[in-house]
């Protein structure tokens, strides 16, 4: 990802579900990028909320090695994103509506928060910075199903929060098509070197052929030019005159 940020390529908001945004040196290498990102998380992960901490390293007093370590004890534990899900009022959820393709709108419950990550911040002297929670509670289920992690600005309003985080459609929409339609799934080998080249040629033909439909889609929203009064088509009768 470096290489492709350092080669000048645009890069957007990066979403990931929680197969990689469980791995806290993966958000925390997106940041050190100075990308930004909504991606999902297990409800096991642990942070801190609002107000909740660790114990910070006790003042040098000269004697001995300094101590930099954050600490925790019985009173100074983080929370699952479960467990403080679960502990939110009523008043905190909300129902949102994005879209997630042309012709299909969805409607759920949503809550969001700025909490800290906590993963092992016992080797750190310092904590991390302040992210977005955003939790998922939809109608009729028990308990919340889905959680975010996102560094995305403080500012930014609730249903652009929820419409980013559900942008992953589309990496499953061109999973999809990439399988069907271009023969992404067809590789029967074992080595990493064919397969990483059959999975090249795949994706570079998808890629042409989308820019294309793009292409195509902008030239059928281009309005057409206005023909004068006079015109007529070639072969048409010509047009009767009155004689003076």
């Amino acid at each position: 990802m470096w290489r492709t940020k350092a080669a000048g390529v645009p890069v957007g908001i990066v979403v990931a579900d929680a197969g990689y945004g469980n791995e806290c040196l993966f958000r925390e290498g997106l940041e050190a990028l100075g990308l930004e990102y909504a991606v999902g998380v297990s409800h096991p992960t642990t942070v801190w909320a609002a107000g909740t901490g660790p114990i910070p390293a006790k003042p040098y007093r000269g004697i001995g090695k300094p101590a930099t370590l954050l600490k925790r004890d019985a009173n100074h534990q983080p929370v699952s994103v479960k467990t403080l899900a679960m502990s939110l009022p009523p008043q905190a959820w909300r129902t949102v509506t994005w879209r997630e393709a042309s012709n299909t709108m969805l409607r759920s419950r949503f809550a969001r928060m700025r909490v800290r990550p906590a993963h092992r911040d016992y080797w750190l002297s310092q904590l991390r910075d302040e992210v977005w929670l955003l939790v998922e509670w939809r109608k009729g289920e028990p308990e919340s199903t889905k959680y975010w992690l996102s560094n995305l600005p403080a500012t930014i309003k609730m249903e652009e929060l929820v419409a980013t985080t559900k942008m992953r459609w589309r990496i499953e929409r061109d999973y999809e098509e990439l399988k069907q339609e271009f023969g992404l799934g067809h590789y029967e080998g074992r080595g990493w070197r064919g397969f990483h080249h059959h999975a090249t040629l795949c994706i570079a033909a998808y890629g042409f052929l989308l820019a294309q439909r793009l292409r195509q889609k902008k030239a059928r929203q281009r309005p057409l030019p206005s023909l004068p009064e006079s015109y007529r088509p070639r072969g048409a009768s010509a047009r009767a005159t009155a004689c003076p």
